[in-house]
């Protein structure tokens, strides 16, 4: 018996990519601060040189001492290299200098330091902090500005004042409003990777479920009908009791070794790697169409008169080719346990030369369901799981009794196109 190699795409192994992402967050992070800095040494030179400009042009100039031009100019400025760091409070000190800045002279409407800290901050605040902290920035700032220009030191009238404000006002909205929208472009993406990851995840879980239902349920009906039949005649017929008992021990240590190979992929055991402890065993490749003819010598085992009858005009790749022997293998499984010993059943497999792949299981119905009187097991994801096999690669598939007697499973898999065959050999060698 073969077992899948699965790969679980959800997610990489635990210390690997996170790792790499993290590292990646933290150089853009130290890259992003780093220009932040030279932005803030910037403004912090442009306010030092405003400070020390003289009155040549008319307008009011500072005239104070030159450590209180400093001092506001470092205080407008520098904030901006924590600005990531420490967003609202780097935002209020920008605003209370900028505003001092305005009384001063030192400049009347030069507000981009409180533009840029406005920008970070409605980047990673939530929305009523970010808004309130905008409201506030824009009623204070242009206060200051209508306030030094028309009133402390008035160099136009009103109207100019109001203007200079309602500049000021847009560029910090602005600022505030591009940070909203390259907030929110961040969170759809961050949306849209978490939804891809839940699919992946769910996708993965029904591939592994798919997988399991397969490897188990087969050897287990043939337990289950063996155990009946020795059950019934283990007075009358002994040679026959030991035959079906033989038979469970050896269907029984092959679904032991495949639940071990399928238990050591899901850990992330790769081949050989635990080879030297106890029970332990190698992964088998992809079974295929090759692997079919142990699966009917185990449905003949059970007692199921089956005949494989089979043409291949060329190979299948891996990934159809698995899915027919999934689809065969619980077709002879819902033979073994509905229909019992005796019946007789025939299972054509037809490849064209193009590749569309056709499957036929069909039985008569005729045998003694041993296993149907209270054992029998209880199923039904068995047609589930061929159906998505079968959606997989866009084919069809019919299920139900047959109109002289018995039952049929017919399923068509159409040809692949070429990238997707790629992909199937890829993973099928993996």
């Amino acid at each position: 018996m073969h077992i899948a190699q699965w790969r679980l795409r959800a997610g990489p192994p635990v210390g690997t990519r996170p790792h790499v992402r993290t590292r990646g967050r933290l150089r853009t992070r130290a890259h992003l601060l780093a220009l932040d800095a030279c932005v803030a040494a910037v403004v912090v030179a442009v306010h030092v040189t405003l400070a020390g400009e003289d009155a040549s042009d008319g307008l009011p100039r500072f005239s104070g001492p030159w450590w209180l031009g400093w001092l506001v100019a470092v205080c407008v400025g520098a904030p901006l290299a924590v600005r990531r760091l420490w967003p609202l409070p780097a935002l209020a000190v920008i605003v209370a200098a900028s505003v001092a800045a305005t009384f001063l002279d030192i400049t009347r409407d030069l507000y981009i330091s409180t533009a840029l800290a406005a920008y970070v901050v409605a980047l990673v605040e939530p929305k009523r902090r970010a808004s309130a902290a905008l409201a506030l920035t824009l009623v204070v700032s242009a206060a200051a500005v209508i306030t030094g220009e028309a009133v402390m030191t008035p160099s136009g009238p009103w109207s100019e004042a109001a203007g200079t404000g309602a500049g000021v006002s847009l560029v910090i909205g602005a600022a505030w409003a591009a940070g909203r929208v390259v907030r929110q472009r961040r969170d759809r993406a961050a949306r849209q990777e978490r939804r891809l990851a839940e699919e992946a995840l769910t996708e993965e879980r029904l591939r592994i479920a798919r997988e399991l239902h397969d490897i188990v349920s087969h050897s287990l009906s043939v337990i289950v009908v063996k155990a009946a039949v020795a059950n019934h005649v283990a007075e009358e017929r002994p040679q026959e009791t030991r035959d079906a008992v033989r038979t469970i021990e050896q269907t029984g240590r092959e679904a032991l070794a495949e639940m071990r190979r399928a238990l050591g992929v899901l850990r992330g055991e790769t081949a050989g790697q635990r080879a030297g402890e106890p029970g332990s065993a190698k992964m088998a490749p992809l079974p295929g169409l090759d692997d079919l003819p142990p699966l009917i010598q185990r449905a003949e085992q059970a007692g199921v008169r089956t005949k494989l009858r089979t043409q291949l005009a060329v190979q299948l790749p891996a990934g159809p080719a698995l899915a027919i022997y999934r689809i065969v293998q619980e077709a002879l499984t819902n033979v073994v346990k509905h229909a019992g010993d005796g019946t007789r059943c025939a299972v054509t497999i037809t490849v064209d030369p193009r590749g569309d792949a056709r499957v036929e299981v069909t039985d008569d119905g005729a045998g003694n369901a041993v296993a149907s009187d209270g054992t029998e097991l209880k199923g039904g994801h068995g047609l589930v799981g061929m159906r998505e096999r079968v959606m997989m690669y866009g084919g069809t598939l019919a299920v139900g009794p047959r109109p002289g007697g018995g039952f049929a499973v017919s399923a068509h898999l159409p040809p692949e196109p070429e990238h997707s065959t790629a992909t199937s050999r890829k993973e099928g060698a993996e």
